[in-house]
């Protein structure tokens, strides 16, 4: 086969798909944590993807003569206070969580993108105006800043989203900016510049696949992150809002009824505490493996 052939060959699908498998299994051999958060982060997943199908009943099905039913076989998370399959509602739970979760990390990782790049190439009155601009949300303590702009605009999902967006972008110009001031001054970048490459091109040839990484590390870290700060404010009633099967807001349901149903509150928050723990333990993971330097320390 020639060069050109093979080459051909590892660019098809299916060459991908084998990469991208060789990829996890080396990942997950590295260490019992990244198997094990691996495992768990397929699992929330796969239940985000066909937990519909699998519920037992409608998430929102009211019962009332079914009300705080303990685990049993007809409901194998109990019943809440109205007498909802807490199973169902977990399941439908684990859709939301990872659907806001994508939602505000890819707006978060676009905006921070361009900020960063635009303050680390252009440099100057440019860099001096983005980066005040991105220390001004900074100053602000994460949760309570993005509590703050939920409750000026309401509760709901939509303003969840929109203010934990809001709150997380500037990690990510921070982090793209100072990558760019790294790299802009490389032999490869300036020779590129000498034979007049654009900023654009620049940008999209040299500097974005070597800071695609890093932000790769910083996403698998902040996705946790996100789906527990999107509960946080949940349960403080000021994102999703009643009906709707949100761990937190289901937690928030639970307070009232910890000593008489224990599994109300229990299973959301284990399904919680799962899902966080897997997340970081793969960006864990992901920082060991992809960044050379943490490995020799």
């Amino acid at each position: 086969m020639t060069a050109v052939a093979a080459t051909r060959a590892e660019t098809r699908p299916e060459g991908a798909l084998a990469g991208l498998a060789r990829g996890i299994g080396g990942f997950a051999s590295t260490s019992r944590l990244n198997l094990l958060g691996l495992l768990l982060v397929g699992l929330v997943l796969a239940v985000a993807v066909v937990g519909g199908w699998l519920a037992p009943f409608p998430p929102n099905a009211v019962s009332l003569l079914e009300r705080l039913r303990p685990p049993s076989a007809a409901h194998l998370f109990g019943t809440d206070d109205f007498g909802r399959d807490l199973f169902s509602r977990v399941l439908g739970g684990a859709q939301i969580s990872v659907e806001v979760a994508a939602i505000v990390i890819s707006l978060s990782v676009t905006v921070g993108t361009v900020v960063g790049c635009l303050a680390g190439l252009l440099g100057g009155i440019v860099d001096e105006v983005l980066m005040r601009l991105t220390d001004l949300f900074l100053a602000f303590p994460a949760l309570i800043l993005a509590a703050a702009i939920a409750a000026t605009w309401g509760g709901s999902l939509t303003t969840t989203v929109v203010a934990l967006a809001t709150v997380y972008w500037p990690w990510y110009a921070r982090l793209v900016r100072g990558q760019v001031l790294s790299l802009r001054e490389r032999e490869y970048v300036i020779a590129a510049r000498a034979m007049g490459a654009g900023p654009l091109d620049i940008t999209r040839h040299h500097l974005l696949p070597n800071v695609l990484p890093f932000v790769i590390i910083q996403v698998s870290l902040d996705i946790g992150y996100v789906i527990l700060s999107t509960s946080a404010l949940s349960f403080l009633g000021l994102g999703a809002q009643p009906p709707t099967p949100e761990w937190g807001a289901m937690m928030t349901d639970a307070r009232g009824y910890m000593r008489e149903a224990w599994w109300f509150t229990t299973f959301p928050g284990l399904a919680l505490a799962m899902t966080v723990l897997g997340f970081n333990l793969i960006g864990d993971g992901l920082r060991d493996w992809l960044d050379p330097r943490v490995g020799r320390r």
